[in-house]
């Protein structure tokens, strides 16, 4: 899609951005003089950052002297990073967007392009990318952010134009998070208590980080220990609608129409603590010699516990719903009020422990005799996320049967009307249901080994860099699902006391008026399990569709690179480098597909080969001013599931998902054009166009399948076939308002826009997509305005994203859409000596509450309310 389609107010906002930057630059004073020469960056590591302006400043001074695209965010102070969430800071950065879940950033999407096309590494070096296992398992490359502890990270690069140096694997970004050094910090010492309450769940969460560094008095051996328990209580009010069906009630409604399917109001709480405790040390006897070896250890618990009343009126596994004709209303092509009789309305509690270990390892030695330098690189990484002896996933499940009148008509920012002529609250009105109990174990593995070599030269060829990689990945993916129907029909009554309670939460998304269940009569978190659960049924063997859920998936990645760095005049200063990867990827995708009801052990071999040719350009127009080019080829390999020889029968409708062992990876060519001003220290002011071209774009296909006991079955899978490309421009500025008079010398700003568009072609089943791509918001955009004067210093950043589509839906469900959304976040800090401060935090100010809709806004989904959160925090450094 051409540039010219962007929409002319959104290029007239960054215009007029760049000009309101241009104006506050050119009022800095004189004294601001040019500055200097940038540092080489790998010196912005040993700078001891002390307030938020300066953290901008360093990172200002990053992207200038890098050799490719390039973004930070860095650490204030020891143990200070911008915010609590390594994933919230991310969004700091020009180009990046974040997704929330219950309220915090989790997921990464760098220009554009979702979680799943970003590269993440801890100190250089990749790692096991295993999510947890909540709802049903991992999808695949999607790193979590929220398992590495803010408090320990020093910075975060995200680089937009790769080198051929760097590991492959991005769409969007290479992120590269850094943790600290001992070499870097001397003998210093830190520490952080804190405090945390969020006003939904309104229970208050302590938390405790540490550090210590030593080094020896020649400066030649370096160690660095640190440690965090972080504990948190979540509670999110959610009112969500899984989909819109196509021609679900044709008998009575016609073709083309769309009606509701499984509809839940339901409270989600968790109870997180999260353990982490890193090593690092650095040896370096002169000044050719340096050993780095660092250890990062966490342990992340999740103690979930939902409460939902679930209405489905689609489903027909325990009865036949029936619309009634004439209860009908029709805007467009969904039926937004109707009758149904013969409704499933299931009282649920679902509870799990879900347990995330991370174990990184790394080394590194490097050599540096004269001209040349070596790296001789080991990294080894080891995630499980697994459920503890005893606390996997129970839903314990109790059910009525009655008319549902449904009202949608009120429009997606309100809660639908959902009412029957049963009181919900009554033990006597539910009977028994299946009781379900699915247990999960998901270990992955990231092994790493890597030489690297280079020369300098006195030349316009300043460098030639070569190199080798052996990269190795598993995941081993098992699953267990029991499901019990002892108590199927027999009345909760007849269960007895032990077996329900009445809702132990109130004020069920408050602030939303409307006629929908806010109460209802749950099942207790343990009688079910203890009933149900017997070491009997603990020791059956596994059955067909368990070997189907479970998959192994080893990939083989052999590299190499060589790039060669240039510098000459050519009327003004010109440098960059140009180089080409190579890689080589044998997958063995292994699993249990069935013949009738026969289990069938398969394995699946696919090898591929990709070449990366990569070129960055930077061009100094003045001292000033600098402008970049960019071209690269990249690869992105398929999430792990999509990848797997598995299939995944739903329990409640009469669907499964699979995946595609055959899947070609995501390739693209991808065009980066900016322009870098720096007129003070200070100041700088950013822009840049982008184009992303990709092939194999990998799309939903859906086939009919025979399950043994289900029936026809709509199974959903990957194929390659779409085609998309993605265009965008990013602009960002970020100031010191030094030049103010008086106290309004400490003010400060930051703002950055991104805007993307997108042209695509490909299929959920039978229903084509056009020009939208998950994840893919086409606005986005912050601002953040800062205070930092003698002790005090505060900040208040708004962070802005467009809508985006979430999931694209089936050949008889519609796709979905997260509507436009913000958060208001902020600090204020008092520093009470210099070894002591005081900071006041809080995320989502504003109470935004997060919503979805189908194919159009005449189809809500989800309302979806975390509540605002705020922390005091006491910090101390020595």
């Amino acid at each position: 899609m051409s540039s010219s389609k962007f929409p002319s107010a959104r290029c007239a906002g960054a215009v007029a951005i760049l000009a309101f930057a241009a104006l506050g630059a050119g009022q800095v004073q004189a004294a601001d003089a040019m500055p200097p020469a940038a540092e080489p960056a790998d010196a912005v590591d040993a700078v001891v950052i002390t307030s938020y302006g300066k953290s901008l400043q360093a990172a200002a001074q990053l992207k200038r002297s890098a050799d490719y695209a390039l973004d930070a965010v860095n650490a204030e102070d020891i143990g200070k990073f911008p915010t609590r969430n390594a994933a919230e800071a991310l969004q700091l950065v020009t180009g990046v967007t974040i997704d929330r879940q219950r309220g915090q950033g989790l997921y990464v999407s760098v220009r554009g392009l979702g979680p799943q096309f970003q590269y993440t590494e801890l100190n250089g070096r990749s790692i096991a990318v295993n999510e947890l296992i909540e709802n049903g398992g991992a999808r695949g490359r999607q790193f979590r952010f929220e398992v590495l502890p803010a408090e320990l990270i020093s910075q975060i690069e995200v680089v937009k134009s790769p080198t051929a140096d760097m590991d492959e694997g991005a769409l969007g970004g290479n992120i590269n998070i850094k943790t600290f050094k001992p070499l870097d910090l001397g003998d210093k010492a830190a520490f952080s208590v804190r405090e945390t309450y969020n006003d939904v769940r309104k229970k208050a969460d302590p938390s405790a980080s540490g550090l210590v560094s030593w080094t020896s008095a020649d400066n030649t051996l370096g160690l660095l220990a640190s440690g965090l328990y972080d504990q948190r209580h979540n509670r999110t009010d959610r009112l969500y609608q899984s989909g819109w069906n196509l021609n679900r009630f044709t008998s009575v409604l016609g073709a083309g129409l769309y009606t509701p399917t499984r509809t839940r109001p339901t409270v989600e709480t968790e109870k997180r603590k999260l353990y982490s405790g890193a090593i690092s040390g650095q040896w370096k006897p002169n000044g050719d010699f340096q050993t780095d070896v660092d250890l990062l250890i966490t342990r992340l618990d999740v103690d979930y516990d939902e409460f939902g009343l679930d209405i489905y009126p689609d489903d027909s596994t325990f009865a036949v719903p029936s619309f009634v004709a004439g209860s009908q209303k029709v805007v467009g092509d969904t039926v937004v009020v109707g009758t149904i009789n013969n409704v499933r309305w299931m009282g649920s509690r679902e509870t799990s422990l879900n347990r995330h270990d991370l174990a990184i390892f790394g080394v590194k030695q490097a050599w540096t005799p004269g001209a040349w330098a070596f790296n001789l690189e080991y990294g080894f990484s080891r995630a499980r996320s697994y459920h503890p002896d005893g606390k996997a996933t129970t839903r314990n499940r109790i059910a009525f049967f009655a008319p549902l009148t449904y009202d949608f008509s009120r429009g997606f920012n309100k809660i639908p009307q959902l009412t029957t002529p049963v009181d919900y609250n009554n033990p006597a009105a539910y009977v028994g249901q299946a009781f379900d109990y699915t247990w999960k174990d998901s270990r992955d593995t990231d092994e790493t080994l890597r030489l690297d070599g280079s020369r300098v030269f006195s030349s316009w060829l300043t460098k030639i860099s070569a190199g080798v990689e052996q990269h190795n990945m598993n995941r081993n993916y098992l699953r267990r699902d029991w499901v019990l129907n002892d108590i199927l029909n027999v009345p909760l009554t007849t269960l007895g006391s032990t077996f329900y309670e009445p809702m132990p939460y109130s004020g069920f998304l408050k602030d939303f008026d409307g006629a929908t269940p806010r109460t209802w009569v749950t099942p207790t978190r343990d009688a079910y399990y203890n009933r149900l659960y017997t070491p009997a049924v603990a020791a059956q063997p596994w059955s067909a569709a368990d070997l189907r859920n479970s998959f192994i998936v080893d990939q083989k990645i052999r590299s190499a690179y060589v790039r060669g760095d240039f510098k000459f005049d050519l009327v003004v200063p010109v440098s960059g480098n140009l180089g080409v990867r190579y890689s080589e990827t044998k997958q063995l995708a292994s699993g249990t597909l069935t013949s009738g009801s026969t289990p069938v052990p398969v394995g699946y071999l696919k090898t591929y080969e990709n070449w990366l040719p990569s070129l960055n350009v930077k061009v100094d127009l003045r001292d000033d001013l600098i402008a970049r080019f960019a071209a690269s080829r990249v690869v992105n390999r398929p999430n792990v599931t999509d990848s797997a020889p598995r299939i995944s029968v739903s329990r409640d409708s009469p669907t499964a998902s699979g995946g595609n062992p055959d899947l070609n990876p995501f390739l693209a060519d991808q065009y980066d054009v900016s322009l870098e001003w720096y007129p003070a220290p200070t100041t700088a002011v950013t822009g840049a166009i982008f184009v992303k071209k990709m092939d194999d774009y990998i799309t939903a296909q859906n086939v009919t399948i025979q399950v043994p006991g289900r029936g026809d079955v709509l199974l959903s899978s990957n194929v390659n076939g779409g085609d998309a490309e993605v265009r965008g421009f990013e602009a960002a500025y970020n100031q010191s308002l030094s030049f103010l008079p008086g106290l309004l010398d400490g003010l400060g700003v930051q703002a950055s826009v991104t805007l993307v568009d997108s042209k695509a072609n490909y299929f959920a089943g039978n229903r084509q997509i056009k020009d939208d791509l998950v994840g893919l918001s086409k606005t986005s955009y912050n601002l953040v305005g800062y205070y930092e004067k003698g002790p005090i210093s505060a900040r208040l950043g708004w962070f802005w994203r467009s809508r985006y589509l979430a999931s694209i839906g089936s050949t008889t469900t519609a796709q979905s859409y997260v509507n436009a959304y913000g958060s208001l976040d902020g600090s204020l800090s008092y520093q009470i000596t210099p070894q002591y401060g005081l900071t006041l935090e809080g995320s989502n100010l504003s109470n935004e509450i997060r919503r979805h809709y189908g194919k159009t806004k005449d189809q809500p989904m989800e309302t979806y309310h975390w509540g605002r959160t705020v922390s005091l925090t006491l910090r101390g450094k020595f």
